[in-house]
């Protein structure tokens, strides 16, 4: 896959419907997400999902893959996203694994939200 393709399956990750994201997510994967319980099996977030409003845009920035072995990526990068009113930056890792060809999951990912100063 090349970047410009995982940048896109990233990003309607954030976007797309939660069928969309049903389709990604690999029952195994494992994620810490910034909201209770904050340690998810795959099959936990894509549920959790199910109940969450999708986001209307996200922006990608300090982005970086690597591919450390034949069928796997891994990415980090900062998100801003918006929906509605609501704004929210995080900084992510996701790990893809190709399953056959052009067909990837997620089989890890995490997001760190900034502390701010108040």
């Amino acid at each position: 896959m090349d970047n410009a393709r995982i940048w896109e399956f990233e990003e309607s990750l954030w976007v797309g419907e939660a069928e969309h994201y049903r389709d990604l997510i690999d029952p195994e994967c494992l994620m810490v997400l910034p909201a209770h319980p904050f340690v998810f099996t795959g099959e936990e977030a894509i549920a959790a999902v199910q109940d969450t409003p999708r986001w209307d845009a996200v922006a990608f920035s300090h982005q970086s893959v690597a591919r450390p072995q034949e069928g796997l990526i891994v990415i980090n990068y900062k998100a801003d996203a918006q929906r509605g009113d609501q704004a929210y930056t995080a900084y992510c890792t996701s790990t893809l694994r190709r399953l056959a060809h052009d067909e990837w999951r997620v089989v890890q990912h995490q997001q760190t939200v900034p502390l701010t100063q108040g």
